[in-house]
């Protein structure tokens, strides 16, 4: 089967809104509501062939499409003037993601569908691969079916979103932090936890234990601005072949 093939089989299947397909490389992606996405899955796997779960993480999409540069245009004084705000995970214990406008620091509009699981799917009989994306309904408690039913490969990955995310997965059977310590607050990979961290540790000479506190003595650093840029490797691959092409026929 062809990706054209399995992209009509799907748009027929699941309707056309929920099929998204990145060009040039022609990337597949299906997107569906929180409510349909265990049977969504069931179906890819039993009447598509998608037996082979590959990958599950967590997304994060505070802040998706912006960019913390007035310009990515370069000279020989280097990139232009870095926008002065509070980026997402660039701000002190307590404070919000801001952005500047005219000189004034203003709160960040949250958006409108933050959490998603995004899972992928292989085929081996057909050759082919699925992204499946699921929108989590609240962003104050972001849940989605857990998938581990369907795909126990997914148990571990899905304790990895939930640990990073805070994604919880119903329905999954042992869902507990997998890589931050015991008794961690917060979680780590969501762009509004600060970069410096939400506590720091010491040990009290008084006390004569560990203790935890809030962050002081660190201020935030921007080492590398966020920049959206335009992928270029593919035209540059096709513009190479064309150019290798093109060469064998002047040779001959």
């Amino acid at each position: 089967m062809s990706t054209q093939q399995l992209i009509e089989q799907l748009t027929a299947r699941f309707g056309e809104a929920a099929v998204q397909v990145a060009q040039p490389r022609g990337e597949v992606t299906l997107e569906v509501a929180t409510a349909d996405y265990l049977a969504a899955c069931q179906a890819l796997r039993d009447e598509f062939g998608f037996d082979t779960f590959i990958d599950l993480c967590g997304v994060d999409y505070l802040g998706h499409g912006s960019d913390e540069w007035d310009s990515v245009d370069v000279s020989s004084q280097g990139f232009s003037r870095g926008v002065e705000g509070q980026g997402p995970g660039r701000f002190n214990w307590g404070e919000q993601p801001s952005h500047e406008s005219a000189g004034k620091e203003i709160a960040d509009t949250r958006a409108e569908r933050r959490f998603a699981a995004v899972l992928h799917l292989l085929s081996i009989r057909r050759n082919l691969r699925i992204r499946v994306r699921c929108f989590a309904p609240d962003d104050g408690l972001p849940v989605v079916a857990s998938v581990t039913g369907l795909w126990p490969g997914a148990n571990w990955f899905e304790r990895e979103a939930f640990d990073l995310y805070g994604i919880i997965f119903e329905g999954h059977p042992d869902l507990r932090r997998i890589l931050t310590d015991y008794g961690f607050v917060g979680h780590p990979f969501r762009k509004d936890f600060p970069l410096i961290g939400n506590v720091e540790v010491r040990y009290d000479e008084e006390k004569k234990r560990v203790v935890y506190e809030p962050v002081t003595s660190v201020e935030p650093r921007v080492g590398v601005a966020r920049v959206i840029r335009d992928d270029a490797r593919f035209a540059t691959a096709e513009a190479e072949r064309s150019n290798r092409i093109l060469g064998r026929e002047v040779r001959r």
